[in-house]
């Protein structure tokens, strides 16, 4: 994710101050020592969650480093194509607006939680950012770390990338727009990309 703003001042509108998950920074086992996406068992880190999870304001959140916000991040893919959004000019996120990215995702609240499963979380924040008329399988890449700026300061990403046996896939909610690119053609928007969807570019490259 990329920064806009460094201004030590709350980048979520009042009415959007829901409660969200979070789980405190200590509990991340070496967070401090790794940076980018890193391949885990996700199984450890559901339990860790499931344990010690809470609920506190987002605007809050947003401007407290003691706390991770635990973000699903869901990657398409059809065929040797991947799934390149926009986000609106005017996205909630202020930091992340016309910004590009491969993430599809978002925060988790209490009524989204069922279980510890990451993976029915994922499939919930699928279907509320896009439209998709097939079917896909879920492959885990990683816990995704970025200490780099102020956003990912707060923020832990859980990267998926989802196998999709169609083409049929549009935006919806804040995204502006989204298209099938190869990663070839992903690197096109690179400078104007998240720092989160860099780094997993970065990755599905090597």
């Amino acid at each position: 994710m990329t920064i806009q703003s460094t201004q030590a001042q709350s980048v979520v509108p009042a009415h959007h101050d829901e409660l969200i998950l979070v789980i405190k920074r200590s509990l991340f086992k070496d967070i401090d020592t790794w940076h980018g996406l890193q391949a885990v068992e996700y199984a450890p880190y559901a339990e860790l969650i499931h344990t010690h999870k809470e609920f506190l304001p987002r605007s809050q959140m947003e401007m407290d480093p003691t706390y991770k916000q635990i973000i699903p991040y869901l990657v398409f893919k059809h065929q040797d194509t991947y799934f390149l959004m926009q986000r609106q000019a005017k996205a909630t996120e202020t930091r992340l607006q016309s910004k590009y990215s491969l993430g599809i995702g978002g925060h988790i609240r209490q009524e989204d939680m069922e279980g510890s499963d990451l993976t029915v979380w994922a499939r919930r924040e699928f279907d509320e950012e896009v439209i998709f008329k097939g079917n896909y399988t879920i492959e885990p890449l990683g816990i995704l770390n970025d200490d780099s700026n102020e956003v990912g300061k707060v923020h832990i990403g859980f990267v998926f990338l989802l196998h999709g046996d169609t083409a049929d896939i549009q935006v919806q909610s804040e995204l502006k727009s989204g298209t099938l690119l190869t990663l070839e053609e992903c690197k096109k928007f690179y400078d104007s990309m998240e720092t989160w969807t860099q780094i997993i570019v970065d990755y599905l490259v090597k």
